[in-house]
């Protein structure tokens, strides 16, 4: 069987874009909404959140976070392997149902869903001129561009792995939104993960905030005292004075934790944030997550 090829007039190659434009539009309506939710005069909330008493608890938060690590990460492993778009789609709408039921903030997770969105997004526009037709395709030829078909199976497999690309990442806010950092890692550790790896990421995610902050400080001062930034010689030195200084300041930053660490007696390792508690329910949990993603898998292998 080969491939159907239809001819359509070169004008139409301008409807192609329209798609992406009403995309990347409603992608710039949720970005501002959530900046609106979160204030204007604030930046966006990268962070990873700690839980506070008044947040409701859902069975996520009380998920043993071994467990939860271990399953959602199989789970991952499964929507990725998935080939067909409607259950792509299907795997979409159980990440967006389990935020619902584990009552994750809504502006975090769309910014974590914009975050790799504007990445693959790309997949929608390279692949339906990029995928190398097979037998059964349907190939779109406008105009002269004979070299250069829209085949609509690629256009498929780029939108499956846009929604597959979504799924995994709102995965990640559930991971990430229903236990505090330090308790997330304890639970690495728990997992085989050496104890210094994970000190190393609760430090680096602390600190990043610490010195983007300083960094921001010291910007504002230099347009204060009237820094432009332009093409030319003096913003370049004064761009490598400032991150002389970023670097020094950091330095000295981290010297002054240093001591105040082994003043609170640090020896090597943080004390535990939790006593984590694995009971029969955390182990029922999983297994039944992890028996969706297999039914998920099974459906889109032979559904």
């Amino acid at each position: 069987m080969t491939p159907g090829v239809y001819q359509l007039p070169a004008a139409y190659l301008l409807l192609l874009p329209l798609p992406f434009v009403l995309l990347c539009s409603m992608f710039g309506l949720l970005r501002r909404f959530v900046r609106r939710c979160q204030g204007q005069d604030k930046e966006p909330d990268w962070s990873i959140p700690t839980l506070s008493a008044e947040q409701p608890a859902s069975i996520f938060n009380r998920w043993d976070v071994r467990c939860k690590l271990v399953t959602l990460l199989l789970y991952a492993f499964l929507v990725a392997s998935l080939q067909q778009l409607t259950y792509a789609l299907l795997a979409l709408l159980i990440s967006l149902l389990a935020l619902l039921l584990a009552r994750t903030p809504l502006d975090r997770a769309l910014l974590r869903m914009l975050a790799i969105s504007g990445f693959m997004g790309m997949f929608l526009v390279v692949m339906p001129f990029s995928a190398p037709p097979h037998s059964g395709d349907t190939l779109l030829v406008f105009g002269a561009l004979e070299g250069l078909p829209f085949n609509l199976r690629g256009l498929e497999l780029a939108a499956t792995l846009f929604t597959k690309g979504i799924a995994i990442a709102l995965l990640s806010e559930l991971l990430l939104s229903t236990a505090p950092l330090p308790v997330t890692l304890q639970g690495l550790s728990g997992l085989g993960v050496p104890a210094m790896g994970s000190q190393l990421l609760i430090l680096c995610h602390r600190y990043i905030h610490v010195f983007s902050s300083e960094a921001r400080r010291m910007t504002t001062g230099m347009q204060v005292r009237g820094l432009h930034k332009r093409t030319n010689l003096v913003t370049l030195r004064a761009l490598a004075n400032f991150l002389g200084m970023l670097l020094v300041r950091s330095f000295e930053r981290t010297e002054r934790v240093m001591d105040a660490m082994n003043a609170r007696g640090y020896r090597g390792r943080f004390p535990p944030a939790t006593e984590l508690r694995l009971r029969p329910t955390d182990l029922l949990l999983s297994g039944l997550w992890l028996l969706l993603g297999v039914v998920l898998l099974l459906g889109d292998r032979w559904g």
